[in-house]
């Protein structure tokens, strides 16, 4: 230890401790320091004051971290004034003047009483002045000074912003960066190597390395495999001191990944797939599923399937799953089975993303064989066509034959179809279809004023499977005729005065007719024949639907004629021509000069011979007279009536009951009561028959009682069956009974053999062509000689 005395100044004296054992410090080594202030150049500028000083002369050094159990020594202030005697006082202010730092007063030494850490402050200022210690005043002006903290390495590397997460692509060549790690040293970067950091790797080896300055990881191997490995955990260390032994250290983890490249192909794990479709998908519908494996990931392992050959490219399609990457095979067209039974595809799976340098490893693609076998179902009937339009005449008669429709079964084994019509889109039952020959007839009589427009559904029906039905739809316009005549739109009452003049308007009338004509509308208007000659009125023809009623003469007199009822032809211009006559009523009435009417009514008749009182009474009475003895006679009547009753013994009707129909169950029981027959006055016409209710049903009403016989048996039957439904007076016939359509409610359900189908029988199941004799008789009974005779 030197003190500085040899370096008088003007003012305080700053003695300053050299610390023999700093390395490396601000000012070198104690001699170094020494050497400096024995200079005589130094000497001699320090004593002219001219030249800038090479070190600071009002600092004191002191280390941190200083444990000790004494204050630690900083330095000593002196004045020159100061004579040893003890006169002078010493104080210090400042920063940390009396917690951090204290001052002998007497000697001037300084001495910090606290443990300093230069990362928590790195320098205090303070002020030191001298005192007169008797009378405090001040010997010289206050001087100020800093006490640097100077630093020693006791804080070692840390990695902020640790750990790390990084990702390189697979298979990167040697000395691809990765990724920088830093770490921060909070010692003084400026004096020593205490905040001189150094990386090295603890763990990662042989994959990756580091710079051991810039802390940049890089990778140390070549194909390094994703596929083989993907994770890595690299530990990196920082250590102060430049790495030399006793430098402090610090180590962080990073991550490391190794993300996907497309440097795989794909491969189909079979060559060859079996797969099984019904004829009957529909359009679009899955047959199966292929899949391509690729050991990549993300968009690397995107797949696109494509079919590249086969006889089944044109029926089948396929296409990518985004989500599990699988080849969907799809129906394209539909599937017949008896037209092909089995396909091949040649489908190919390939990546759609590949990268250029990877080309090398051959195609990124693969090709599987797909076989496809279409297996058979039973498929309803189809119709030759998907529709049937159909126009037909409204006055067309029963049985008439309006169209033919065809079904066939699709199936190998072309069994026999049977048509219906589905009973919901012909509720009127205006309709009838063969069940052989598909043959569709009028089975009503057709009123296009009624109904213009039908829809009916056309059902075709398997015999050895019912369950497959087949149908098609059928539209009917009914085409007009004229048979409708004109009427008058409403009744026609009108009202004139007595005054009316000749050639005034009376009424103008109009008609509607419910035909419609393919020309238009257009109705003639003429007096009736028996009016042509009408003194009183005429009629004139508008040309446009309507006529006018025009008076002939003038002075029409209430008095003599009230009334006026004049007929009208209203005739139509349809072919043939219809007419009929309406009747217009005219009411004569008496009316004042602006033409109001004031009375229609006739004047009251007044008796020309007034009555008396008497004669009145008597004439009452006799009507009194008359009426007793009319009750009188009637009171008698009453009681020789006696009431018709029949015992209970007597009440035997006879029932015919019918056995010759199938189904029905409960229904069969209803019986033909022949008391019926005993008294034409219980039959009442347009009352339906209940004894009597065959399968094919709901004849018009309309029809008239003699139908016209033509060749056709099923013409000639049905309008006996709608003579028979509508003719309550007719004893109960046999009712012809068709196999296709059974009861409703039998619990012993059908009996009939027809459904009760046999490979090996001889049977003959075509039961309607075995009606003829049954035909033939019918006839015979209505009077014909065969089943081609006319009623």
């Amino acid at each position: 230890m030197r003190h500085l005395k040899n370096y008088p100044g003007q003012g305080l004296y700053i003695y300053y401790m050299v610390l023999l054992d700093l390395t490396n410090g601000v000012f070198g080594s104690s001699s170094q320091l020494i050497r400096e202030l024995d200079d005589k150049s130094l000497n001699k500028q320090l004593l002219h004051n001219r030249l800038k000083r090479s070190w600071v002369w009002n600092q004191f050094f002191v280390l941190e971290e200083y444990t000790g159990t004494d204050p630690l020594y900083v330095g000593k202030l002196h004045s020159d004034m100061d004579e040893g005697d003890g006169s002078i006082k010493y104080i210090l202010t400042g920063d940390g003047a009396g917690t951090m730092f204290t001052i002998d007063d007497t000697t001037g030494d300084i001495h910090a009483i606290q443990r300093l850490d230069r990362e928590e402050r790195a320098q205090y200022t303070l002020r030191a002045q001298a005192l007169d210690r008797r009378t405090n005043r001040p010997m010289e002006p206050e001087s100020e000074f800093i006490i640097k903290i100077q630093d020693i390495n006791d804080n070692e590397p840390k990695f902020l912003d640790g750990p790390y997460t990084a990702s390189v692509p697979e298979m990167s060549p040697v000395g691809t960066s990765i990724i920088q790690v830093s770490a921060a040293d909070a010692d003084d970067p400026t004096y020593g190597s205490s905040a001189r950091v150094v990386y090295s790797i603890l763990q990662g080896q042989p994959y990756f390395s580091v710079d051991s300055k810039t802390g940049i990881i890089r990778t140390a191997l070549t194909n390094m495999d994703r596929e083989a490995r993907e994770y890595y955990e690299v530990i990196i260390q920082a250590k102060d001191m430049g790495g030399q032994l006793g430098g402090l250290a610090g180590t962080t983890t990073v991550n490391i990944t190794l993300s996907d490249v497309n440097d795989n192909p794909p491969r189909f794990p079979q060559k060859h797939y079996q797969m099984n479709v019904l004829e009957s998908s529909p359009v679009n519908s899955t047959v199966g599923r292929v899949l391509a494996m690729d050991l990549d990931e993300g968009e690397n392992a995107e797949m696109k399937y494509t079919i590249l050959d086969g006889d089944g490219s044109d029926m089948f399609d396929v296409s990518t799953d985004p989500t599990y990457q699988v080849g969907v095979i799809t129906v394209k067209k539909p599937l017949d089975f008896e037209s092909k039974k089995s396909y091949t595809l040649k489908i190919e799976g390939s990546n759609p993303h590949i990268e250029v340098r990877f080309f090398n490893l051959g195609p990124f693609r693969d090709t599987t064989t797909v076989h496809i076998s279409v297996e058979d179902v039973d498929e309803p009937p189809v119709f030759e066509s998907s529709h049937y339009f159909v126009e037909v005449s409204e006055n067309v008669d029963i049985g008439t034959t309006i169209q033919i429709v065809s079904a066939r079964d699709p199936d190998a084994t072309n069994n026999s179809i049977r048509y219906s019509i589905d009973r919901n889109s012909d509720p009127g039952r205006y309709f009838y279809v063969d069940i052989t020959t598909g043959a569709l007839m009028t089975a009503r009589p057709l009123d296009r004023e009624e109904v213009s427009w039908h829809n009916i559904t056309i059902l075709a029906m398997e015999m050895n499977n019912p369950a497959q039905v087949g149908s098609v739809p059928v539209t009917i316009r009914i085409l007009d005729v004229n048979d409708n005549a004109p009427v008058f739109t409403k009744f026609f009452e009108t009202f004139m005065c007595e005054n009316a003049k000749t050639g005034q308007l009376i009424q103008t009338v109009s008609a509607v007719d419910q035909d419609d004509p393919p020309e238009g509308q257009h109705i003639y208007y003429s007096l009736a024949p028996e009016a042509a000659n009408n003194p009183n009125f005429t009629l004139r023809d508008n040309q446009d639907n309507t006529a006018w009623i025009l008076a002939r003469k003038s002075g029409f007199k209430q008095s003599e004629q009230s009334m006026f009822y004049i007929p009208i032809l209203i005739a139509d211009n349809g072919q043939p021509m219809l007419s009929s006559t309406g009747t217009l009523t005219i009411q004569v009435c008496s009316c004042d000069e602006d033409g109001d009417i004031m009375s229609c009514s006739a004047e009251p008749y007044t008796l020309p011979i007034s009555l008396s009182r008497g004669a009145l009474i008597a004439i009452l009475a006799c009507i009194f007279v008359l009426l007793v003895l009319i009750l009188l006679i009637l009171s008698m009547r009453r009681q020789r009536k006696q009431p018709y009753t029949i015992d209970e013994e007597d009440n035997v009707h006879e029932n015919i009951v019918r056995y010759d129909d199938e189904g029905g169950g409960e229904e069969d029981t209803e019986a033909f009561d022949i008391a019926t027959l005993w008294s034409s006055r219980e039959a009442h016409v347009g009352k339906s028959r209940q004894d009597m209710q065959p399968e094919i049903e709901s004849l018009s009403r309309y029809v008239p009682q003699t139908c016209a016989m033509d060749n056709n048996v099923h013409s000639y039957m049905l309008a006996k069956l709608y003579e028979a439904d509508t003719d309550v007076c007719a004893p109960p016939f046999d009712s012809l009974q068709t196999y296709m359509f059974e009861g409703e409610g039998s619990v012993a359900q059908s009996l009939s053999s027809l459904q009760s189908f046999s490979t090996d029988s001889e049977q003959s199941y075509d039961y309607l062509n075995d009606w003829g004799p049954r035909f033939k008789k019918l006839a015979e009974m209505y009077g014909a000689k065969d089943n081609n005779a006319s009623l």
